[in-house]
């Protein structure tokens, strides 16, 4: 029986929820932020299509086409790509805001099925660098 394995980073940023959306829906912006996720296209409708380059270090880059599932200004932005017949990943952004101008973003993937769970098991660490480098840049460029 496959259960789901999460990578995730959190970080505390100095802004608004509404200012952090603002970087985070500006798909054409991302380049400016994420090295990793780059050449986004998508638009805000629940079932519209996500397509992106990933080059994360020490993985093959590939080019992703997913689907937007939940996403709410100010609070989240999910998709999820079906990997194969035996696998599937979320990839997620979730803004909680403690306090006007005081937020915490959550980025992370969740992998399920039976190969999900042997390249996370795989790729764990430089998945975690990746989610972790992202918040950085998140969190500076939201706070510049």
């Amino acid at each position: 029986m496959s259960t789901d394995t999460r990578i995730e980073k959190r970080i505390g940023i100095r802004a608004p929820a509404d200012r952090i959306w603002d970087v985070l829906s500006d798909f054409d912006g991302w380049s400016r932020w994420n090295p990793y996720e780059t050449g986004v296209k998508a638009h805000l409708g629940f079932g519209a299509p996500v397509t992106l380059h990933e080059a994360i270090p020490g993985l093959a880059e590939r080019d992703v086409r997913a689907t937007l599932g939940d996403w709410q200004p100010n609070a989240q932005l999910v998709w999820s790509e079906k990997r194969g017949f035996l696998s599937r990943s979320v990839r997620y952004y979730e803004i909680d805001e403690l306090e006007p101008g005081s937020c915490i973003l959550a980025n992370g993937f969740i992998f399920s099925g039976l190969l999900g769970e042997g390249f996370h098991d795989k790729n764990k660490g430089r998945l975690r660098q990746a989610c972790q480098d992202i918040a950085e840049r998140v969190k500076a460029t939201c706070e510049a």
